[in-house]
């Protein structure tokens, strides 16, 4: 079911109509997606670049690999599993930085 009912027209000039062309294809977002984002106060971010993802998959690759050796190392009782969770909570909010430093739009303000 559609959630959205109420269609705004609005007329640009030229100008305008290439400013917000521009600004939408560099955040990669579709232009509606984009004016919402402003609408609710937020400001979209330019599309992250390509190496991002593949960073941020090889960061996720390491924390499974972190994760199966903990467990491992749980049930064998081999491992100060304070000091492992404290580095896995590291890990975590570092990849929290990176998206919101690179993805996340920022509010207005």
């Amino acid at each position: 079911m559609i959630k959205r009912m109420i269609e705004i027209k609005v007329r640009l000039d030229q100008k305008e109509a290439d400013a917000l062309n521009k600004k939408v294809k560099r955040s990669g977002l579709s232009r509606e997606a984009y004016v919402r984002q402003l609408i609710n106060g937020l400001v979209p971010r330019d599309a992250p670049p390509p190496d991002y993802y593949s960073m941020m998959r090889e960061l996720y690759r390491i924390g499974n690999n972190i994760n199966q050796i903990a467990q491992k190392a749980h049930s064998l009782n081999f491992i100060d599993s304070r000091r492992y969770d404290e580095s896995m909570r590291e890990f975590e909010q570092a990849v929290k930085k990176i998206t919101e430093a690179v993805v996340l739009p920022q509010k207005l303000e």
